[in-house]
Parts: structure tokens; sequence; C-alpha cells
């Protein structure tokens, strides 16, 4: 395998590593808010995932850095074309992460109330942005004669778009679920488990949505690789329908295996559906930046792949670790 190949698979593997494992911070934020009936149960149910919530975000800084070695001449057009949207994310996740660290450092109702609004806010910004950012990618951007590109809000309300937006926010949302109902116990896990059914079905009926809005739209038209496109919605559809029937069955830790695949499907679906291109002409479909193009040089290629022979096994070994030392559920204060 070329090193052509070994950088933008790797780029995958990060980006969705990262969906799987920051994707359910994400869902426990939104949904501590909701599902702790008092001040002691959203502490616990942040306890849960409080563990593994760093470390999940260097999935992210990873993939950033392999962006910014491997494709220098496509994280700049990524981050100046689409740097609001990069902005609220990141805003999203800072404030997220420090609200929950904050959160017990102050005991009265009100600052609590304001903390638990944030950690919500700090989950949904992150889980919408994605798919948005994904959706627009896949319907294509306004790409100039340099092949680069800047949007604006109004680029944002297109049906494709929208839907892509709320599906991600479905699925990470439903990936909490699964991940709360495996990890606590008793009422609460129950609960968990009785919003992840609910948000899986939310999540399946919007990805549905997007098969058929995509076919419809003009999204259709951006979409380079049209049937690997829509063969991975169509699993999206029936993994996210079998984690439903595996929280329903009790198999908590099965749903939550389903839910993980389910997470990383969107960075399937870009990959599939946009290849050999990066960016996609929403103007003059078939058209836009090819991979190949965005590449750093050979020599850079493999003074890069020494680094990462390095640092991506290390990174993985440290995952397993931390899920091995806290793989008990959780009953006792971490945070």
């Amino acid at each position: 395998m070329t090193l052509e190949l070994v950088w933008p698979a790797l780029l995958g593997l990060l980006l969705a590593g990262y969906f799987v494992l920051a994707g359910f911070d994400y869902g426990v934020q939104m949904l501590t808010l909701w599902l702790g009936r008092d001040d002691g149960e959203r502490r616990a149910l942040l306890n849960a995932f409080g563990p593994f919530f760093l470390g999940n975000e260097v999935w992210l800084v990873a993939a950033a850095g392999v962006l910014f070695g491997a494709f220098p001449f496509l994280e700049g057009r990524l981050l100046s074309g689409m740097y609001f949207l990069f902005a609220a994310i990141l805003a999203g996740i800072v404030v997220g992460n420090a609200a929950v660290q904050l959160r017990s450092r102050h005991r009265s109702a009100s600052a609590r109330r304001l903390w638990d609004g944030l950690i919500f806010l700090g989950g949904l910004v992150p889980a919408a942005g994605w798919g948005l950012v994904a959706g627009r990618l896949l319907a294509g951007v306004p790409l100039n004669a340099r092949n680069a590109f800047s949007l604006g809000p109004a680029d944002l309300v297109h049906p494709f778009v929208l839907l892509c937006g709320a599906t991600t926010t479905a699925v990470f949302l439903a990936h909490g679920a699964a991940f709360l109902a495996w990890r606590t116990d008793g009422e609460t896990g129950a609960r968990a488990a009785r919003a992840g059914r609910h948000a899986l079905l939310v999540a399946a009926v919007a990805a549905a949505a997007i098969l058929v809005t995509g076919s419809l739209s003009s999204a259709r038209h951006a979409v380079v690789n049209a049937w690997p496109a829509l063969a991975t919605g169509a699993a999206l559809v029936v993994v996210l329908l079998a984690a439903a029937a595996l929280l329903r069955a009790g198999r908590t830790g099965r749903a939550f295996a389903a839910t993980s695949c389910a997470a990383a499907l969107p960075v399937v679906a870009l990959g599939a559906g946009l290849h050999p291109f990066v960016l996609v002409s929403s103007g003059t479909p078939g058209t836009g930046l090819r991979l190949a193009e965005t590449m750093a040089e050979a020599g850079t290629l493999r003074l890069l792949a020494g680094f990462a022979a390095v640092m991506v096994p290390l990174m993985l070994l440290s995952q397993i670790w931390n899920w091995w030392m806290f793989r008990h559920r959780a009953r006792t204060s971490y945070l």
C-alpha cells in the first residue's frame, strides 16, 4: 500500500475514532440535564464518562495533526471556508469540558444549573456542528477558480445539510445513552436505555430522510460515488435499528458496539461519496479539489510516517489501558 493510500486511511481512522469516542461524551453531556432527576444522579452520570472524556479529544488533535502535516493544501481551504463552523465546534468543546470539571466546585443550586446548561450546550454544538460540516461537504461547496471557498450561515439552510446535522445529533445522543445504559445500573441505567431507544428511532428516521432528500435535491449532483454513499446511508439505518433492538433486549454492551459503528459511518460516507475528491464544487458537479492535489510531497510523507508509526500505537495502547483501568460500572466519584 502506497503512502498516498495510507495517509487518507489514517486520517479516516482517526476521525472515525474521534466520532466514536467523543461522540458518546457529547451524548452524555446532552442527556445529563434530562436523565438526572437530582444533583446526585447528574453527578453519577458525569462520573460514568469522567475517566474518558479528556482522553477522547486526543483523537481530534491527532486527526488535526495529520491534516496539517499530510494534507497542507486542504487544511487551509477547510479552515478558512468553514471557519465559523469550526470555531463554534471548538468553542462548544472547550465550554463543555470546562463546565464538566468546574461543576463540582460550586455548591449553589443556581451555579450548578448554569454549569448543567453549559454542559448540555457543550455536547449539542459539536454534535450538530460535525453533521453540518459533513452534510455541506457531501452537498458540495462553492469553489472558485483556485478551489477555495467561503461559507456563510445561509449555505447551511439546505434540507440535506440540516438533516445531516439532526442525524449526527440524534446518533451521538443515542450513543451516549447506550454508553450510560452499559456503564450504570438500576433506574438510571433503565432510563438511559429508554432514552437511547427513542433517540435511535429518531436517528434512523433522520438517516432515511437523508437518503430520500439526497436523492431528490441538488445535493445528489455533488456526490461523486452515489451508490457507495447510498449503501453507507442504508447501513447506518440498519445499524441504528439493530442498536434499538439490542437495547430493548437488555444487551447494552452490544448496543454500545452498534452505536459505535453508527457514529463512525459518517466518516465512511464522506470518503465513499467524494473519492477521489475531497472538495466538490456545488456549482459545477463533477469538478473540485482532488485528494492527490492536497497531499504533501513524498519525502514529507515518509518523514511523517516515522512519527505516526510510533504515536498511533501509543495512542491506541493508552486508550486500551484507560478502558481497562475503568472497566467497572461507575459507582464512585472520579471528578
